[in-house]
């Protein structure tokens, strides 16, 4: 499927749980508070906007931020909340597309550097947020640590929720690095929603040399927005690269 067949009116229209999910206070606060630190007094970047989860916030405490957003559908909800004026946005892939004036802090967050399918566009998208910094700008990713310790030989998927109501679970094909997480929704009847999306999953290690061929340093890793430390054990990580200021 293309991300422009995933990211549909249908997904937007269900995309925000308000006070939720990714949506919860206890989620969405450290991150903001956390993006606002990065930024300063400068102007922020987020790529693959969606519907303003973290950029509505961001620029609630007063970060100028500029959004890239491929779904029409998603940018649409998005334009419910806020206009051009507080929140401009530039149509098209967070690999090539360009936004106007330079930035102190490009962000990329809850995974959605994986939405791009092949290694190319994933170095390309690190080359796009470098072209975007200023010197001494950083670049944030929020991804989550791929979880093949618990894929046995022979077995192609794993759980990754089961709550009532949901079941999710990833297929994997461990030699493109690609995988399928397949969304089942249902209540007390036999009809159930399914939902799928493709990504390509990226160790911490490989992220690390994306950002090295594009001039960045890593300069932090943790667990979380709030800091905590980066272990083995860890199921996602928030890492932030910077580029190096002129001397």
């Amino acid at each position: 499927m293309r991300q422009d067949e995933i990211w549909d009116t249908e997904t937007a229209s269900r995309y925000d749980t308000p006070g939720t999910g990714m949506f919860a206070p206890e989620v969405l606060d450290p991150t903001v508070e956390r993006l606002s630190h990065l930024a300063g007094t400068g102007r922020a970047l987020e790529f693959a906007i969606g519907t303003g989860r973290v950029a509505i916030p961001l620029a609630e405490r007063g970060v100028p931020v500029t959004g890239i957003e491929l779904s029409a559908a998603m940018l649409a909800v998005l334009r419910q909340k806020v206009d051009e004026t507080r929140i401009p946005v530039i149509a098209g892939d967070m690999a090539t597309a360009t936004a106007p004036g330079e930035f102190a802090l490009v962000y990329l967050v809850f995974n959605t550097i994986s939405n791009l399918l092949t290694q190319a566009e994933q170095v390309e998208c690190f080359r796009n947020a470098a072209r975007h910094l200023t010197p001494g700008g950083r670049f944030v990713i929020e991804l989550w640590v791929p979880e093949l310790r618990k894929l046995p030989p022979g077995q192609a998927a794993t759980v990754f929720a089961c709550e009532p109501g949901y079941i999710g679970l990833d297929t994997y094909d461990t030699l493109l690095q690609h995988v399928v997480s397949h969304h089942f929704e249902f209540g007390p009847g036999r009809d159930a929603r399914v939902g799928r999306s493709p990504h390509r999953y990226i160790w911490p290690a490989e992220l690390d040399l994306m950002a090295q061929l594009a001039g960045f340093e890593l300069e932090s890793r943790h667990a979380d927005w709030s800091g905590a430390e980066f272990t083995a054990d860890s199921r996602s990580h928030v890492s932030v690269y910077r580029l190096p200021s002129h001397s």
